[in-house]
């Protein structure tokens, strides 16, 4: 298993739970739709990374760049590291594993 399955599997693993979190606590019926549906994407993303088809790592880099943007709009809004500082953050380093997995597997 290589790291850009590993970086895109947790990453939909924290969103997921970062999504029923946001549920919980505020009651807040997007971050469990939205967190719920790119967790899942990520995750389903990540299982077809392992059987060897390279648009699992292009789905898994589409859905992390539009939560990348999400979070930085979020946060710049908020001014709040958690959650979306947090997010922004390991959305920038799966993207980067992801972008250097895309690149290195094309040559």
């Amino acid at each position: 298993m290589n790291l850009g399955i590993i970086a895109t599997l947790a990453y939909g693993i924290i969103t997921l739970i970062g999504g029923i979190i946001g549920y919980v606590t505020a009651g807040s019926n997007v971050s469990l739709f939205s967190g719920s549906i790119s967790g899942l994407l990520l995750i389903f993303a990540a299982f077809v990374q392992i059987q060897g088809e390279t648009w699992g790592l292009i789905l898994a880099a589409v859905v992390t760049a539009v939560l990348l943007v999400v979070f930085a709009f979020r946060l710049a809004k908020t001014r709040k590291f958690m959650p979306a500082g947090m997010m922004t953050v390991l959305g920038m380093l799966t993207l980067a594993v992801i972008v250097n997995q895309l690149t290195t597997s094309r040559s």
